[in-house]
């Protein structure tokens, strides 16, 4: 049976396995502070439907409000241990379930598991933020085992951490041209395919959002690193079959095992 990827933008990504719709990181917002959407139009309302949302952290990029608003009530979403004491305004958000979660921990829908995973990312909701949350990726096993790295860096557990997966979503660039410590950029995302091993990986996180300006001064530091990433990934996974797909485009993943 395959699994069906499809990438709305960012780090906002449908899984569909066996029946059952994950939604990863929600973002539909045109604008975000500084940030502008150059590249796709928001995601349509179909987007938002899901059995299940995977929040990986606080920042504002991965945990927007207005984005979860959009929600059809009773909608369960995972969020990092911690979150809403973090982020009150999650507590206006009455409509929709809330489940916080840490590293280990499992939860099943329908017929899918899924499972949270370490990031190695500064998970406060602002840089210096009191409350401390963890930063995570997920592990959703059903037809197939895709993991959903939200934002991490590269650290020597991570394969041990992730486990066997079969489909990596993987950030590979960020909304601005410099990325910091806890960030994978297009080479650190080939070198954990290689450590990793799945079947297929498709690149997310980058090309969709970005400065007001910035764009026009460093146009290639937006555009490169899903190209710079499939490159790589030849090179250092060649065994992995790379799905970089554009905004709103989805691909079927068969997995044999």
């Amino acid at each position: 049976m395959p699994v069906e990827i499809t990438w709305w933008g960012h780090a906002t990504c449908t899984v569909a396995d066996s029946g059952v719709r994950i939604l990863t990181d929600p973002l539909f917002a045109r604008r975000l502070a500084h940030l502008r959407r150059r590249r796709g139009a928001p995601p349509p309302p179909e987007a938002a439907d899901a059995d299940l949302v995977l929040v990986s952290h606080l920042h504002a990029d991965h945990l927007h409000v207005p984005s979860l608003a959009r929600l059809a009530a009773g909608t369960r979403v995972l969020v990092p241990a911690g979150a809403s004491r973090a982020v009150p305004a999650l507590r206006r958000l009455t409509r929709l379930r809330f489940t916080e979660v840490g590293p280990g921990d499992e939860f099943e829908v329908g017929t899918l598991l899924v499972r949270a995973v370490p990031a190695l990312h500064d998970g406060r909701r602002l840089p210096v933020g009191p409350h401390r949350s963890p930063a995570l990726g997920y592990v959703v096993s059903g037809a197939a085992r895709t993991y959903f790295a939200g934002d991490t860096g590269l650290f020597d557990a991570m394969a041990k951490e992730v486990g066997r997966v079969d489909v990596a979503l993987l950030p590979v660039g960020g909304w601005g041209p410099y990325l910091g410590q806890g960030h994978l950029d297009a080479g650190r995302a080939a070198e954990a395919l290689a450590r990793l091993g799945p079947r297929s990986a498709v690149p997310v996180h980058y090309g969709t959002y970005w400065p007001i300006g910035m764009d026009a001064v460093r146009p290639h530091e937006f555009h490169a690193p899903g190209v710079e990433f499939e490159r790589l990934a030849a090179l250092r996974a060649p065994a992995v079959a790379v799905h970089r797909l554009a905004h709103g485009e989805r691909v079927r993943v068969e997995v044999t095992r």
